[in-house]
């Protein structure tokens, strides 16, 4: 199959030109270049509706548009942005390939450190900024609008890896027994740790409520010591980092153990507060770039942005470091963060937070942890004697778990996450950011798509970073835009060519100077509408401007685009156009040519005012190998029978013609059993063809062979059945086969006839008595239970005989009186 197009505006319904042996072959390819030819003009449309003046327009209209900058590119009449189209229609209208502009995006990675393996007591000891997590740390992207760029992201949890952990306790009174037990945290706390790392500190801090009314009372005994009775309770205050992190355990439980207890008046406490400032006052802290663990530990719970306007402060949290001597002494000033405030340092700080909570506030943190990312919350006793195991349950937690996060992205780009966890799972969308069930070692995987939607207005580079949360290590990613093609930059400014330097000519064509317009700039905007110009737009004879399918712009015609892309008006006036040509079976151009200002160019072997006549003689081809059997002419590809007694696809098939078996029976038989009609005759009539005899019906040619070949049975004037073949080799000689034998019928056999008339007579007859016999007996049986229904039925009369008379008279005599 041959195809053949040239221009993606004709590729819809003019794609194919197929030379083939069968018409159903043709028929399959067109619809099959039909089919390919509408996801082409899919793609091109989008290219020519942006309707691109520049390169640089064109290749922000889509991944799949190419810039033509061959000087002679365009018809006449196309306008500029004709020049921008799917890269598979300019190729098809002409236009090489080294002069079609397509730059491609694609990334360059800069730094690409290996993960570390290395053991937890391994001899070597790393200092934390040398231990990676994350590859590769640094790479450039280079983005064309709407091209996706993908890289692997590779993330491995390191064994041995540095923890620090500060602990932050409310010291309200009603945590007092939580606070014996927390004393001696420090050193237990150290040797748990240890077991997971060789590389942990420790650090503590407390915190209770702002020191005004109504969290607090504030007469000066109870700013003093808040609590009741005898109890001795040290002065309210917000916030207090009692311990910056040390690898020091004994330490811990030293200052620690001079805590007392504080106290306040309402229910809630100011935690987030508290928070807050471990979160932004790293260097007072001492936070490291490693693993950093916030115990939030409380019985309470807790205010929240607008709850200071009770104390009026209106004033939002501003985020900031306000630590003096330990501190905070800003709590008065400041209202308390919001909880999307806190979210936003805490991530940005690279800090999880564990929230050890009393049983009764365990679903206000269970809420509040889903609004933190990489948070855990555990369940703390009244006494806080289970801790430790929390801290280590809730850490395994944090850690089992890695979620990508992605610093603002320019509203031009747009990014996409592909995880490859453990086990084979496989996620996309929000999912795919993270993995779960990780384990020290364990390596995952993330395909990272970025792509960007548009260019920049001020095109300049952009810069996103990407880490895990809870992880101070990231990837930082460049974005380069590629919004100009390289031709621009080679433009010659003022160029001749674009009408003695109204414009520069730039990637084969020319961008007008302010105030210039036209293809080579050679109009003012102030001669556009003069009717002088009207006049060169317009045909001998004809009023019509640019033939009512463009519009006249600096004196030549510009003509419209269609609806439909592939559809193009052209010509000096815009007198042509590609769809408007005759059509057969619903094409253009029956689907075997292109058509050029109305009229159909057709394809080789095609011919026609709609291209629909084939001069392919294939269809018409016999099967002896003859064009129309010799009976007729072969015109667009069907046969024309010269022999009004003949018709049929190759002029076969004669309904008044005797067969080839009856024309000829009467001459084989009489040369083959010297019988028949033509027996006196045959010498005379009869010798026109070669004839075989053979010993059996078995050893006749069969089909197949080349010459066309006819299997006869015919009936001789005995009535015996002889079966011969008749064929015509290609040099015209007719050749027979007789089998020598005929099959005649034999005589009847009497005896059985006779034998089975008789026999069937008499089984008639059988048959009939029985039937008789049959209904006879059903007709005695019917009469007996008639007879048998009366009987039951009978009704006997038991009065007196009336014909009976007694032997014995009685005779009563009339005188006697009874005496």
């Amino acid at each position: 199959m041959t195809l053949v197009y040239e221009s993606s505006t004709l590729i819809t319904e003019h794609c194919c030109s197929v030379t083939t042996n069968l018409t159903l072959l043709t028929w399959a390819g067109i619809l099959c270049c039909l089919i390919w030819s509408g996801s082409a003009q899919q793609g091109g449309s989008d290219c020519i509706k942006a309707n691109a003046k520049s390169c640089g327009e064109c290749i922000q209209a889509g991944p799949n548009c190419g810039w033509c900058k061959k000087t002679d590119f365009l018809q006449e009449g196309e306008p500029t942005s004709a020049r921008c189209d799917d890269l598979a229609a300019l190729k098809s209208k002409g236009c090489p390939e080294q002069d079609i502009e397509n730059p491609r995006g694609s990334k360059r990675v800069l730094e690409d450190r290996e993960v570390t393996n290395r053991k937890i007591g391994a001899a070597e000891k790393l200092k934390p900024e040398a231990i990676t997590q994350i590859q590769p740390q640094k790479l450039v992207l280079q983005l064309r609008v709407g091209e996706p760029q993908t890289f692997s992201l590779k993330f491995k949890r390191a064994e041995d890896y540095p923890i620090d952990l500060y602990y932050l306790m409310d010291l309200s009174y009603s945590m007092k027994d939580d606070l014996e037990n927390v004393k001696s945290l420090g050193t237990a706390l150290m040797r748990e740790m240890e077991k997971i790392t060789s590389d942990f500190r420790i650090g503590f801090g407390s915190f209770v409520e702002k020191t005004v009314m109504p969290y607090i009372s504030t007469t000066p005994a109870k700013l003093r010591n808040p609590c009741t009775g005898d109890q001795n309770c040290t002065s309210p205050f917000s916030y207090k980092n009692v311990l910056s992190l040390t690898s020091e355990g004994n330490k811990f439980n030293e200052l620690v153990g001079k805590q007392h207890i504080s106290g306040n008046l309402d229910s809630p406490e100011g935690g987030f507060d508290a928070i807050m400032q471990v979160a932004v006052c790293g260097d007072q802290i001492g936070w490291r770039n490693v693993t950093r663990l916030l115990v939030f530990s409380t019985d309470a719970g807790f205010h929240f942005a607008g709850d200071g306007k009770l104390g009026g402060i209106v004033l939002p949290n501003d985020g900031k470091c306000h630590l003096e001597n330990n501190m905070y002494t800003m709590s008065h000033y400041y209202d308390y963060p919001s909880i999307a405030h806190l979210v936003q340092k805490l991530s940005e700080n690279n800090i999880q937070t564990i929230f050890a909570v009393t049983e009764e506030f365990q679903a206000v943190y269970k809420e509040l942890k889903n609004l933190i990312p990489k948070s855990a919350v555990g369940t703390l006793s009244s006494n806080s004697s289970n801790v430790i195991q929390l801290i280590i349950d809730a850490y395994n937690s944090l850690s089992s778990e890695v979620i990508l996060e992605n610093s603002k992205l320019p509203k031009e780009v747009t990014i996409s996450y592909k995880s490859y966890c453990k086990n084979g799972v496989n996620d996309t969308q929000e999912d795919g950011r993270k993995c779960s069930n990780i384990s020290i070692g364990d390596e995952v995987r993330f395909e990272i798509n970025v792509t960007a939607n548009e260019c920049p207005k001020k095109g300049q580079n952009e810069t996103i970073k990407i880490k895990p949360l809870g992880f101070t290590e990231e990837v930082e990613i460049h974005l380069q835009f590629i919004c100009d093609c390289l031709c621009q930059s080679e433009g010659e400014p003022n160029s001749p060519a674009c009408h003695d330097g109204n414009g520069t000519f730039e990637c084969g064509a020319c961008r007008c100077n302010e105030g210039r317009i036209g293809r080579l700039c050679e109009c003012s905007t102030d001669e556009v509408n003069s009717e002088d110009m009207d006049a060169y737009c317009r045909r001998e004879n004809s009023t019509e401007i640019c033939s009512n399918n463009g519009e006249c712009i600096c004196g030549q015609c510009v003509c419209k685009k269609r609806e439909n892309t592939n559809e193009v008006y052209s010509g000096k006036y815009c007198e042509c156009d590609n769809f408007n040509c005759d059509r057969s079976n619903g094409l253009i151009c029956g689907g075997n040519g292109i058509c050029k200002c109305r009229v159909c160019e057709c394809f080789p072997n095609f011919t026609g005012s709609a291209c629909d006549c084939s001069l392919d003689t294939t269809p018409c081809m016999a099967g002896n190998g003859q064009i129309c059997n010799g009976r007729g002419t072969c015109e667009c590809g069907t046969c024309n029978c010269t022999d009004p007694k003949f018709q049929g696809p190759t002029c076969e098939m004669c309904q008044t013609c005797l067969g080839v078996c009856a024309e000829h029976k009467d001459c084989v038989q009489c040369r083959a059993f010297e019988k028949g009609e033509k027996k006196e005759t045959c010498s005379q009539e009869c010798m026109h063809f070669n004839m075989t005899r053979v010993e059996s019906r078995d050893k006749l040619p069969q089909p197949g062979q080349p010459d066309p070949l006819s299997h006869c049975k015919e009936k001789d004037v005995d009535d015996c059945w002889f079966y011969f073949t008749y064929s015509v080799n290609s040099n015209g000689e007719a050749s027979v086969h007789v089998v020598e034998t005929p099959e005649c019928p034999s005589g009847p056999d009497i005896i059985p006839i006779v034998a089975g008339v008789v026999a069937g007579i008499v089984l008639i007859g059988l048959a009939l008595l029985l039937i008789w016999k049959l209904l006879m007996i059903i007709h005695d049986r019917r009469e007996f239970a008639k007879f048998e229904k009366e009987k039951m039925n009978a009704k006997w009369d038991t009065g007196e005989n009336p014909i009976y008379k007694s032997a014995v008279t009685t005779v009563v005599n009339p005188k006697y009186e009874g005496k």
